[in-house]
């Protein structure tokens, strides 16, 4: 599903160059769960952000179902982003001044769905992940859980084929965070691909196998029973 090889990423500002990924070789299967682990700084989030499309790595290349991403400019990858990845960021990124309906329903409009296929996909998404009484809430209505519910919901509206989630639980107390990954396992059981950076135990141990970085480089791999 994901092949990643040799990826390097280094930020330039101004004359100081700094090296955060350090050639990572990485392989994601049809349908896996992966855990990505590490200290603050190891380059979780960068790797993530390399792999979702939402950086452009320094070199390396990333292939995501059979596509070299490389190949892919401008609108293409706009499209291919949004025809064929989900995500779930630790800030929730869900627009203030519309309702968890609403929010939902925007991706899906962005891809051309009807206004009606859209709000029965955003109603149904927002159903599977126990928010059947909060379609009409705005996100300052929501608690920290329902509002990570509702990015999710947003996530898996337009089925993507893998689902990036990074630190979805990280703002949540355990209660929430249990709550949102128990749906993320589910998504997992029914087929769903998914990359999640976290660095908490108790839900990594929901993945099927756990990627720890350090330095910008794979450290080891292990299955959560090392845990």
């Amino acid at each position: 599903m994901i092949e990643v090889t040799n990826l390097v990423k280094n930020y330039t500002t101004g004359s100081v160059v700094t090296k955060v990924l350090h050639g990572i070789d990485l392989s994601v299967q049809d349908g896996e769960f992966v855990s990505i682990m590490g200290k603050s700084g190891a380059g979780k989030s960068t790797l993530l952000y390399q792999m979702s499309l939402l950086d452009t790595p320094t070199s390396g290349s990333i292939t995501i179902s059979g596509t070299d991403i490389e190949t892919l400019q401008g609108k293409e990858r706009i499209n291919f982003r949004l025809n064929n990845l989900g995500y779930v960021f630790q800030e929730y990124a869900l627009l203030p001044d519309l309702n968890a309906e609403e929010n939902v329903m925007l991706p899906l409009l962005m891809k051309g769905l009807s206004r009606a296929d859209a709000q029965k996909t955003a109603q149904d998404a927002l159903d599977n992940v126990g928010l059947a009484h909060r379609h009409f809430n705005r996100p300052s209505q929501l608690s920290g859980g329902e509002q990570q519910r509702v990015a999710v919901a947003r996530a898996i509206a337009g089925k993507p084929t893998i689902l990036f989630a990074d630190e979805p639980t990280a703002n949540l107390d355990t209660a929430s965070g249990t709550q949102v990954i128990k749906i993320l396992d589910q998504l997992n059981k029914d087929g769903q691909t998914i990359v999640m950076v976290t660095h908490e135990k108790e839900y990594a141990i929901y993945s099927d196998r756990i990627v720890h970085i350090e330095d910008g480089v794979i450290d080891k791999e292990t299955t959560p029973n090392t845990l």
